[in-house]
């Protein structure tokens, strides 16, 4: 039976343009792209997760809003249980240092990115959004 893994996800929004990250080579999924985010230590909360991965990975805050969806996908070393959420960055901008690039792109620009598939349902939803 395959490890279930619960993550995280910031879907980080600046007027109407999001925050897509690119996967680094070394990373499992390599140069897929990501909302940003990780794994849920034990007994930590989704919205606490959300924060403290965003502070590690990018090195700035966010004020985490409404949940997106919540997606299930089986990869070939884990099944991941993928939960997003729409968030602000509150001041300082991102820096990089796991990931390889960033880009905010128009929502309605999302789909051009190569997404890694636990994403792509939260993808789909901000696309079609109002």
């Amino acid at each position: 039976m395959k490890k279930q893994i619960p993550v995280v996800g910031a879907i980080i929004f600046n007027q109407n343009q999001v925050l897509c990250a690119q996967r680094s080579e070394t990373m499992s999924l390599p140069l897929m792209w990501e909302f940003p985010g990780g794994k849920i230590e034990d007994g930590e909360s989704d919205i606490d997760a959300l924060k403290r991965e965003i502070r590690e990975e990018m090195k700035c805050d966010l004020e985490v809003g409404e949940k997106v969806t919540t997606t299930t996908y089986e990869y070939d070393f884990a099944i991941i249980q993928l939960t997003t959420y729409r968030c602000k960055l509150k001041s300082q901008l991102p820096i990089l240092t796991e990931h390889q690039a960033i880009k905010w792109l128009n929502k309605k620009d999302l789909k051009v990115l190569n997404w890694a598939p636990a994403d792509i349902q939260a993808v789909d939803l901000i696309v079609n959004e109002g």
